[in-house]
């Protein structure tokens, strides 16, 4: 079994928390240069001390090579009494480090990691671990700017007995990369480590760890999740967000975290033993399901109260031909012994709508226990085509039951430290179906004499691994506060379509609010001027609509405007400009010359039927305003006149208008002109700055025209187009113009769109000229016969797919 090989590698694993006592000689230091010449001397068993109070702004650089037998150690003098402040970082780099003791407490980062086993590319950290440290309240002051606390590289590193509490902006807590061979199969380490309180996000991105990337999903990882606490990690729905194959998530504690250990993407993980305490804290859940070969055993879940995607026990529906990034179907899945104790409806199908048609198949719910003394049903068949074998599970409900799925029982319980245990009177748990496939023990690695239903043998007088087990640092406790302030809403509100009722909604939320559209139609009766800060997501975009009111006399010149220092977030809706009267704009800037700054994020969207010819465009900068940034990812532009214009700048004094654009896994595709005209007026060296960002594009039959441009940037200091496709503009000549130091192309595919001109000091690197041959042109995926696919091709995940829910 699995779990005897994992239990056996932590023992084997275990170092004593006091590990500078192996090292054969030490030194001490005190500022970061002292650090910085220490590890240039260091040798196998070396130990850097670090003096204890305060290090301010430390951006420690710690790259060396030890080995098994005489690792390198960086210590605090005295554990938990070093503590970072600022925007102070840790960069791990070689082979068997030891880091302990540490504290990043209370800083504003400004880099993305604050703790990175990897310096660059070709300089990451292998057999290396953080152990005993806390990260708490590390946050930057803007809530939107993106940052991670571990990113783990490199393979068999561990992160143990760690306190991470705190995290208020968008980013997963801790992330397990895999891009590139040297990091798959990486057989990392997480255990017993503390993850505390962090705030609802109201949006993707919050995920407490989130192991490998869509793009990247169906790699093995390999990764051992175990013996950590999740305690009120509510950043989003996944709490844990697997993307990657082969992974092990044991005997891990979640306590009132408003969310699931979600199977998003990627194959055969195993889940079990872990323990599930909602203590009926509203949106608690348990584990979602997608994917394939996974098996999900022994696991107690009591006291949730989420349902839908946040129910005890998910199996989602699947995407017909799913591109990486939505919903393969689920198969092969074994869901056996687990226990359900007063938690919300399993749900079989969640999702089940026209796109998510796939049913799971080839699966099975075997011997489980569930009761419900709540009134609560204990199984929605979401979707009837489901083809998932029901055996020898046991339910107690004073509601109705179809003996198909479940057998009736009442069950005697008794009350261990307040868990309800079955009592050896419950001869009606004992199942016949034994097979190879059932577990030989239980959740408390007691071996099963007799095969009952759920995870406990019957009158067990043992607590679970996920509750004794010590999480958080072992030699020191770190008082963490919990943060009051910092959180990207104010206010959360449900809006029901229909006409008139965003405009609404708009209007009565307060400063920084989310709104969250109900599937349909919403029908805007005027403009929508946003003068306030706001978040406006959907359930899903291809069931969100927003369009004009169909009986509007005069035709809207846009549908939503940005005001002066605003931040608009859009996400998850699909924005329509066909109308009779055809709307000019989806989105537009502050009138002309409104100078103060805002900033534009549109995530998971999709805009068409933008077809008005005069002067239209699906996004509009009008003179003399200033975006911060604009960030769009996940979205899809298509059958519209023009993409996104920032090109009204006229006269000397080299005026833009945006910081920054960046576009990532967007498509755009049947546009008439151009996808991005993004420009700097007059003499570029009196104001300099601007900065376009192409990465994991698609560009398809866009300014199909001898002098058409798909994207223009004249003037603009850094243009960056990488992993992208520029496809069938078959008349086109010339798709962009790269002449600057800081533009560069590389990794990108031009096919039947001219050949981009190239001059200057411009760069350009990895241009393929090949025709991608779809298998399916509407998702982009590639046949087998593409270059896409081939192995050795120099293609570093070109723009296949459409991005990571």
């Amino acid at each position: 079994m699995k779990t005897n090989i994992l239990i056996t590698l932590f023992i084997v694993s275990s170092f004593c928390t006091k590990m500078y006592t192996q090292a054969s000689y030490s030194t001490l230091v005190a500022t970061e240069t002292e650090f910085t010449n220490a590890l240039k001397n260091a040798k196998p068993g070396s130990e850097i001390v670090l003096k204890n109070g305060e290090w301010k702004n430390a951006q420690l650089l710690a790259i060396a090579n030890g080995t098994k037998e005489s690792p390198i150690i960086i210590t605090a003098q005295t554990d938990g009494e070093v503590i970072f402040t600022g925007n102070s970082s840790l960069t791990i780099a070689g082979k068997h480090l030891i880091i302990n003791g540490l504290w990043f407490k209370n800083g504003i980062p400004t880099s993305k990691s604050v703790i990175s086993f990897r310096k660059d590319s070709k300089n990451f950290a292998n057999n290396c671990r953080v152990t005993n440290c806390t990260i708490s309240n590390y946050n930057p002051t803007d809530v939107t700017f993106q940052t991670h606390w571990v990113d783990l590289w490199g393979k068999n590193n561990r992160v143990d007995h760690c306190n991470f509490t705190g995290k208020t902006n968008i980013g997963s807590t801790l992330v397990v990369w895999l891009k590139g061979d040297e990091h798959t199969e990486n057989n990392h380490q997480i255990d017993h480590n503390f993850f505390g309180f962090r705030p609802d996000l109201g949006e993707n991105g919050g995920e407490t760890i989130r192991i490998g990337t869509s793009t990247n999903s169906l790699k093995s990882s390999k990764t051992t999740v175990a013996y950590n606490t999740f305690k009120q990690c509510n950043g989003e729905i996944e709490i844990i967000s697997n993307k990657s194959c082969d992974n092990i998530f044991n005997s891990n504690l979640f306590l009132e975290s408003e969310g699931t250990l979600t199977l998003r993407h990627g194959n055969n993980a195993l889940v079990e033993n872990n323990v599930f305490i909602g203590n009926n804290k509203p949106r608690t859940g348990g584990i979602r399901i997608i994917n394939k070969g996974h098996i999900v055993q022994n696991n107690f879940l009591i006291g949730l109260t989420g349902d839908d995607y946040r129910a005890p026990i998910v199996f989602m529906n699947g995407v017909p031909n799913s591109p990486l990034n939505r919903y393969h179907q689920v198969e092969d899945v074994l869901v056996q012994n687990n226990t359900i104790i007063n938690c919300g409806t399993i749900v079989i199908g969640a999702g089940k709508d026209s796109e998510k048609s796939l049913a799971p198949i080839n699966s099975s719910f075997v011997n489980n226990l569930v009761s419900n003394t709540n009134g609560k049903q204990l199984l929605d068949l979401n979707d009837a085509n489901a083809k998932i074998t029901f055996e020898g599970n046991i339910g107690e409900t004073t509601a109705e039951i179809n003996s198909d799925y479940f057998t009736k029982a009442a069950i005697e319980w008794q009350l261990l430290k307040s868990l309800p245990m079955p009592t050896a009177n419950n001869t009606a748990l004992t199942v016949s179906n034994y097979n190879k496939q059932s577990p030989s023990t239980d959740i408390c690695n007691t071996t099963r004499t007799n095969l009952v239903a759920g995870a406990f043998n019957l009158n067990n007088q043992k607590i679970p691994s996920a509750i004794l087990s010590k999480s958080g640092p072992l030699s020191w406790k770190p008082t963490v506060a919990i943060p009051t302030n910092n959180k990207p809403t104010t206010n959360i509100a449900t809006v029901k379509p229909g006409v008139g009722t965003l405009e609404k909604a708009i209007k009565n939320a307060a400063a920084g609010s989310t709104l969250t559209l109900e599937s349909g139609t919403y029908f805007l009766k005027n403009s929508v001027q946003l003068k306030k800060s706001i978040h406006i997501i959907g359930v899903h975009k291809d069931s969100v609509f927003i369009k004009a009111n169909a009986k509007l006399e005069k035709p809207l010149s846009y549908l939503f405007r940005v005001q002066e220092n605003c931040n608009f977030n859009l996400e998850n809706v699909t924005l329509s400009g066909q109308h009779n009267k055809l709307v000019k704009y989806a989105i537009v800037s502050p009138n002309e010359n409104e100078k103060a700054p805002y900033t534009l994020t549109i995530s998971n969207c999709i805009f068409r039927n933008f077809k008005n010819k005069n002067g239209g465009s699906i996004f509009k900068a009008y003179v003399g305003t200033f975006a911060n940034e604009i960030t769009i990812k996940n979205s899809l532009f298509e059958d519209s006149y023009r993409g996104l214009n920032l090109s009204y700048e006229k006269g000397t004094t080299g005026n833009y208008n945006a910081g920054s654009v960046s576009l990532e896994y967007c498509v755009f595709k049947n546009m008439e002109q151009f996808a991005v005209s993004y420009t700097k007026a007059g003499n570029y060296f009196v104001n300099k700055g601007g900065k376009l960002s192409i990465n994991h594009c698609i560009f398809s039959k866009v300014y199909d025209t001898e002098k058409g441009y798909i994207l223009k940037n004249s003037g603009i200091d850094t243009v960056e187009i990488t992993n992208s496709i520029f496809e069938k503009s078959y008349n086109l000549k010339t798709p962009f113009k790269l002449a600057a130091a800081n533009h560069s192309v590389k990794n990108t595919l031009i096919y039947t769109c001219g050949t981009p001109k190239i001059s200057g000091m411009a760069s350009k690197a990895h241009i393929y000229t090949k025709n991608p041959k779809w298998e399916d042109a509407k998702h982009y995926i590639p046949n087998k016969k593409s270059i896409l696919l081939k192995a050795n091709n120099g293609i570093e995940n070109i723009g296949v797919y459409l991005g990571s829910e």
